[in-house]
């Protein structure tokens, strides 16, 4: 049993689960997942048998309700519910939902399915389902690029595109890569390797693996796209904020028929030479009104991974607005 003392209330609900089997999942262990609702709400929840009360505030209640239903819901299709997952039911209760379903967009892979973990990573699924060229944007840990490639795998399952072509610049814009030992997947392997996390998380790794041998999954540098029209695929370039607008340009152009593409990058993480415009920031300047495209712009309150991260974003947004201020 859990609950709290002392809060404010003007509001209460009782929820009534079905299946007692799963509330010790949806409880977690001594209680820990009520635990964070409480801390994070300022609410009570009191659990007898199968029923759970929630009293506190009427907007808190409401999202507190709101988040388990959806805990529950997902401990129903058989998905695990952590302390992230907690996290992520909050966040999703705490925004309505214009216009989406309740429950928010999925993508179904070989290995899971991905929820969104905020409104924002909603919007930004349900863009890449109606846009034929999406930017998502904002700083690290936000999932731009491990939902881009999730739904690329997806797409890539159903059939709905006959290969993945994911790309990045390595090491600078420039990619001087001549420096580095061994050929040429070797050099840039270790700057792709994001990618190939977000890959094995989605299919068994003897699969990855076939399908990048038989070229249906392409993992190269920005600058092996120069000259190609890819088409009936979708392609990814990661870590766009370190392109020039020259090679911008150039990818945005491979689009070929029955293709879709997604840009991601973070503009606070360029690293580019001073004086060079970053690709992706003439992108963004230069087809803002362009109806095809949509562009998803991430914030710290978007960061999935472990809570500090959000709050070193922040300390050093925090730090480069003041730099800025005192120039």
């Amino acid at each position: 049993m859990s609950g709290r003392t002392g809060i404010k209330a003007d509001g209460a609900r009782q929820l009534h689960f079905d299946d007692n089997r799963l509330l010790a999942a949806l409880f977690g262990e001594h209680d820990k997942h009520l635990a964070q609702i409480e801390n994070r709400l300022g609410v009570a929840l009191i659990s007898r048998g199968n029923r759970l009360a929630v009293t506190g505030t009427d907007g808190a209640v409401e999202i507190a309700c709101k988040a388990l239903k959806r805990l529950y819901k997902r401990l129903q299709t058989g998905e695990p519910v952590d302390a992230a997952e907690v996290d992520a039911a909050l966040r999703m209760a705490n925004e309505p939902a214009k216009g989406r379903r309740s429950d928010g967009p999925v993508i179904t892979t070989r290995r899971r399915r991905i929820t969104a973990r905020s409104p924002l990573q909603a919007s930004y699924i349900e863009a890449m389902m109606d846009k034929e060229l999406v930017f998502g944007l904002g700083p690290a840990g936000t999932g731009k690029t491990y939902l881009a490639v999730c739904f690329a795998v997806e797409s890539l399952l159903k059939g709905d595109v006959d290969r993945i072509v994911l790309s990045r610049p390595a090491v600078e814009a420039g990619e001087h890569l001549g420096f580095l030992p061994g050929d040429m997947r070797e050099k840039v392997d270790p700057y792709l390797r994001p990618i190939y996390d977000a890959l094995h998380d989605t299919m068994p790794a003897d699969q990855v693996l076939k399908r990048i041998e038989t070229g249906e999954i392409e993992i190269a540098p920005l600058a092996f796209m120069r000259g190609r029209t890819l088409s009936s695929a979708f392609v990814i370039l990661d870590e766009a904020q370190n392109t020039s607008s020259v090679q911008m340009k150039m990818f945005l152009t491979r689009l070929g028929e029955n293709s879709r593409m997604v840009v991601t990058g973070d503009l606070s993480q360029v690293d580019l030479p001073p004086s060079t415009l970053s690709g992706l920031s003439d992108a963004l300047a230069t087809l803002k009104g362009l109806d095809q495209a949509a562009f998803i712009q991430f914030t710290d309150a978007d960061v999935v991974r472990h809570p500090l991260v959000a709050s070193i974003v922040r300390a050093y947004a925090a730090r480069d607005s003041k730099s800025s201020g005192k120039k």
